[in-house]
């Protein structure tokens, strides 16, 4: 069964229908790729999603290790490459609350963000740059 359903809508936009939620996301094309850029761009969701999914693994690992990474955030900074055009890194920093865990929470914490599915899925040559501020 399919996981999400995506109209073509013209004009180098698509809308895909998360179809177990009903939930829409709008993309479109750069304007450095001969688009609006008033969505998020198919590349600017593969950097999102990497962000993401290593904030998610770590939060089931917090959840595990009580731990609450509650008002945790971070930003994303995707770098694009040419000759083939493609992403070229994906720089993530998370900037954590005040925490009272030790090493071994935090080694746990960001070995999580670095395996997670999204980074294990993407590839080796994409740079994927995680910077943790505890």
């Amino acid at each position: 069964m399919a996981t999400v359903k995506t109209i073509y809508k013209g004009d180098l936009r698509t809308e895909a229908t998360h179809l177990q939620s009903g939930t829409k996301i709008i993309t479109d094309a750069p304007t450095d790729n001969n688009g609006k850029g008033e969505a998020f761009s198919p590349t600017d969701l593969v950097a999102a999603a990497l962000g993401s999914c290593a904030m998610t693994i770590m939060g089931i690992v917090a959840n595990r290790e009580n731990i609450d990474l509650t008002g945790t955030d971070f930003s994303v900074v995707k770098v694009m490459g040419a000759e083939p055009r493609r992403i070229s890194e994906i720089q993530v920093e998370f900037n954590f609350p005040e925490l009272a865990i030790d090493d071994r929470q935090r080694k746990l914490l960001e070995n999580a963000a670095l395996t997670c599915p999204v980074a294990k899925s993407l590839k080796e040559e994409l740079v994927q740059s995680l910077r943790f501020n505890w």
